[in-house]
């Protein structure tokens, strides 16, 4: 079980059927909520969207950078193959996140990657599809939050359970002094 939340989605979306792949895999992987941005997303062009995801997670359509409204402590990370953004294995993401992606046919607009507060680059030699980046920014997510054993050294050995996780004793904040 991961801590936290995350929404993912994409700017001045070209192809739906991509789109509609992305959504599908962040509503397995647990999104909180899917978005666009300067462009819509018509469900019924999206068919690789089995799941529906847009009924099944909040969807939102933002018509501009300027009217994305994000939950509060939301930190907003633009997946881009910039040379000044991080690469993805060594990014520690952060509880609260909103990735976005751009669209195939060009980049995160100039004032999305203003508003960003991460930019990250999956370590390819050239771009990949958005649903291909999207699914591997969301399990890379999962693997480095998530409470996961040692890996096997053997692929018929199961690997090393976590360990349990113990409670620790009541912290009581904010007491007032005796």
């Amino acid at each position: 079980m991961t801590r936290g939340y995350f929404g993912i989605g994409v700017e001045r979306l070209s192809k739906p059927m991509n789109a509609g792949n992305l959504f599908r895999s962040a509503h397995a992987f647990g999104a909180g909520f899917l978005f666009t941005v300067a462009g819509s997303y018509h469900r019924g062009q999206a068919i690789s969207d089995t799941g529906r995801s847009t009924d099944q997670v909040p969807f939102y359509e933002f018509g501009s950078v300027g009217e994305m409204n994000l939950p509060e402590g939301c930190r907003l990370v633009g997946i881009e193959l910039l040379d000044e953004a991080v690469e993805l294995p060594t990014f520690k993401h952060p509880i609260r996140a909103a990735y976005v992606l751009g669209p195939e046919r060009g980049s995160l607009s100039p004032d999305l990657v203003a508003r960003c507060d991460h930019l990250v680059k999956i370590p390819t030699s050239f771009c990949v599809n958005v649903a291909m980046a999207g699914a591997i920014v969301m399990y890379d997510r999962t693997v480095s939050l998530g409470r996961f054993g040692e890996r096997a050294v053997f692929s018929r050995n199961p690997g090393t359970a976590p360990e349990p996780h113990v409670q620790g004793a009541q912290i009581i904040r904010n007491k007032e002094p005796e």
